[in-house]
């Protein structure tokens, strides 16, 4: 099985030789390939072969177009500094008056360097891994995408104070969206990422109200198009995590810091995982053998062998070599249990 079969029949719950293994991998591949961090952000060779590189030595199932959350709101207007080997940095956000989201319009990916460089990136990998990787695309959520042209501490606050605003705001991003989403299909993603990075720092109300409805139709999309949905949500999502597995994505990152999966697993759907949860720094980066194999099987057996093997968040830059190879040999041992799991 290549790592594409690998990955989509285990979604799909058919036997696989092994469980996926599916590591988010950005600082890290950049400093793995020798790649400036300003290169691997914006440059589709750059990015694109580090991530190969890293998916050949370390077994990853997939290659992916994460850098930052930055690309749409730099072409919404949002000014941002690219340091030679940092994250990209924000001098000013889009949106620094609530008003100004009378201005605010649907973007066409054609017409910002960043967005296309992403379906460049796309191209790429589907020429370069002669469709032997799963390939993932990413669009930000809509939430987040507010406060990455608004600013986190203000978009909060604009939640209460101007609610009909930021509808406005969010059904622009949504449009946009589905727009950069069936390019990046088109170009040979066979999944698309969703990022709302911010749902875990709102209310359950909040979520139903803002994003659910929106999230949803990104993964009722993607799906139309014949593609996998995946949606990453940072921090503690056990309040909301029945209603994002109600959006429908097939993959469904968990967070180190959610609660047990336990219950939460028996409302997946046929064609539903997780993908998760090891702590990056205290576990993957810091952690030994015993402690990372305790990890994984503990979040394995949580979740009833429906899971991808992956961190919570993306690995981080200071993780040894050791550390990773052996995190990605554990596919091999989970995939026992899996095949248990699927005999029950």
């Amino acid at each position: 099985m290549n790592s594409l079969e690998r990955t989509t029949g285990f979604i799909e719950g058919r036997v696989t030789d092994r469980v996926p293994f599916h590591p988010i991998l950005m600082r890290f591949a950049a400093r793995n390939a020798g790649v400036r961090y300003r290169d691997f952000c914006l440059s589709a060779a750059h990015k694109c072969m580090a991530n190969i590189k890293c998916a050949g030595t370390f077994g990853s199932d997939w290659v992916n177009t994460m850098s930052d959350p930055y690309a749409e709101a730099e072409a919404y207007g949002t000014i941002l500094t690219y340091p030679e080997d940092d994250l990209p940095k924000v001098e000013r956000y889009a949106l620094t008056d609530i008003g100004d989201i009378d201005r605010l319009k649907v973007l066409k990916t054609a017409d910002h360097p960043r967005m296309k460089e992403r379906i460049s990136e796309i191209n790429r990998y589907a020429l370069d891994t002669k469709a032997g990787f799963f390939i993932a695309g990413w669009v930000e959520g809509p939430l987040a995408e507010y406060c990455d042209i608004r600013d986190i501490n203000m978009a909060m606050t604009d939640l209460y104070e101007y609610p009909d605003r930021v509808h406005r705001a969010l059904d622009i991003i949504t449009e946009s969206a589905l727009d950069f989403i069936t390019l990046q299909v088109r170009a040979g993603a066979h999944c698309i990422g969703i990022g709302d990075s911010v749902c875990s720092l709102i209310s359950p109300e909040l979520y139903n109200e803002f994003c659910f409805e929106r999230e949803k139709m990104l993964a009722d999309h993607i799906h139309s198009l014949g593609a996998y949905a995946k949606i990453h949500i940072c921090g503690n999502i056990s309040a909301i995590l029945p209603d994002v597995i109600r959006t429908g994505a097939n993959i469904i990152d968990i967070d180190h810091r959610t609660g047990t999966v336990t219950e939460a697993v028996k409302l997946l759907s046929p064609g539903q995982v997780f993908s998760g949860k090891s702590d990056p720094v205290s576990v993957i980066q810091d952690g030994d053998e015993r402690l990372i194999h305790e990890s994984c099987t503990s979040f394995f057996t949580e979740a009833s062998g429906r899971a991808i093997l992956s961190a919570g968040c993306e690995v981080t830059p200071g993780t040894g070599a050791g550390n990773l190879s052996y995190f990605g040999s554990l596919a091999g041992e989970l995939t026992g249990m899996y095949n248990r799991y699927k005999k029950d």
